[in-house]
């Protein structure tokens, strides 16, 4: 039995991780998903990336070990409670996303407007069938439970003391273990932080959310873990 913890990107609540949770629960696992602040049910509350790490930590409790994950905007508090919580992290896997360096902000990867909290993206592969890819016939149902991202956490960057971390996996969905191979190869910010001695690529095709696409198959790849 494992202690997952569960971090949702931009624009989630814990409802994200409703169907891989009940997956991972019926394989026997304990599992716990994450409202970060501002978002979901906790919507207007104060938020920043310190206090989003904050969450993640808290929601690991007093577990002995936990695998915590974080999906796309997700990998970044996970990459701070990871130091935090020390060596109570058996393993860490970014869905999406990876184990950014010291002083990154998820404004480095997609600039958001000015000073106002990130309104969500219409989730319709009509609009871009490689991001959206696998949510045909819920966009609708995804977009009305989404909740505008604060800004805060959006710009503020990632605070890190220790750059060695536990054993990691990187999930990619939306592009390929060659591509990852190619961004370490070449520094790309988005892997920059990844201590090479211990991880492991696991691809799963399908578009940028796979708790909605393809549910199953990510529990499956989580429960391996």
């Amino acid at each position: 039995m494992t202690n997952f913890v569960l971090v949702p990107g931009m624009w989630l609540g814990a409802w994200a991780w409703d169907e891989v949770a009940e997956h991972l629960r019926a394989a026997g696992h304990d599992v716990t998903a994450v409202t970060l602040g501002g978002l979901a049910e906790r919507a207007g509350e104060p938020a920043t990336l310190e206090t989003h790490i904050g969450d993640v930590v808290a929601a690991a409790g007093d577990a002995p070990a936990v695998v915590l994950v974080g999906h796309s905007y997700g990998g970044l508090p996970v990459r701070g409670a990871v130091e935090r919580l020390g060596g109570r992290v058996t393993r860490a896997v970014y869905v999406d996303s990876g184990p950014v360096p010291d002083g990154t902000a998820q404004a480095d990867f997609s600039a958001p407007g000015p000073d106002a909290d990130v309104p969500p993206p219409s989730f319709d592969p009509a609009d871009d069938p490689g991001l959206f890819a696998g949510l045909e016939g819920r966009s609708a149902w995804i977009r009305q439970r989404c909740t505008p991202h604060p800004y805060a956490t959006v710009t503020g960057r990632l605070r890190l003391r220790e750059p060695l971390q536990p054993p990691t996996d990187l999930v990619v969905s939306t592009f390929t273990r060659a591509n990852v191979e190619r961004m370490i190869a070449d520094g790309h910010p988005f892997v920059a932080g990844l201590d090479r001695r211990d991880y492991r690529v696991r691809e799963l095709p399908t578009g940028h959310w796979p708790m909605f696409s393809r549910p199953a198959d990510l529990a499956a790849l989580l429960g391996g873990a």
